[in-house]
């Protein structure tokens, strides 16, 4: 475990050389930005959108929650993202051995005592999306964390396709496509799925 001081001063090292590398044109970042799409990705250090798709600066409109959940936040920066730069598309990414969703299947095996209302309001979204698979039965441990990372990842679609009127409005009459992914953390490969809205 690094201690805070010496984390700040690696995060301060690394904007040093970040400036340095970046003198002058055509490196330097953009101060404008016009993102064609939107990511709403998980806040997992080894998931950084921008890296996992090969963008740069202004490309992408990238909002990152701990299980790339769906709350009024989220859908209120998509809606944003949306409206502001006129974006048709909007990915939902997940990703192989997520914290988030194994943190909730454990918490619908047995309660785990001291966590804090603000963690458990994470598992308590995304509950809904894994609780069927784990009353079912039939899975082990990796193919149901397997499964239950993919329902999340749908869950949250079908939360933004149909819970804003103005990201509704946007599908209907602009064309707003809103999909699901998931990132493999040990190939680096995105796989998109249900990427066709059913009619």
């Amino acid at each position: 475990m690094i201690p805070a001081k010496q984390a700040l001063a690696r995060l301060r090292d690394g904007n040093r050389r970040f400036v340095e590398s970046h003198q002058g044109p055509p490196a330097r970042p953009s101060t404008s930005q016009q993102p064609f799409a939107i990511v709403l990705g998980c806040s997992d250090a080894r998931v950084p959108a921008e890296l996992v798709f090969g963008q740069g600066f202004g490309d992408l409109f990238v909002i990152r929650v701990a299980g790339n959940i769906v709350a009024p936040s989220q859908v209120g920066s998509v809606e944003f993202a949306a409206e502001l730069f006129g974006i048709r598309l909007a990915v939902v990414l997940g990703h192989t051995q997520c914290g988030a969703v194994t943190a909730t299947l454990q918490a619908l095996r047995g309660p785990r005592g001291a966590e804090s209302p603000n963690l458990r309001s994470i598992v308590e979204r995304i509950r809904p999306s894994v609780e069927p698979l784990v009353r079912a039965g039939g899975h082990d441990d990796a193919a149901l964390i397997a499964a239950a990372v993919r329902a999340n990842v749908r869950a949250s679609v079908e939360q933004l396709r149909h819970g804003s009127v103005l990201l509704e409005r946007r599908i209907e009459s602009d064309g707003l496509l809103i999909v699901g992914a998931e990132y493999c953390l040990e190939t680096g490969a995105v796989d998109f799925f249900e990427t066709i809205p059913i009619e």
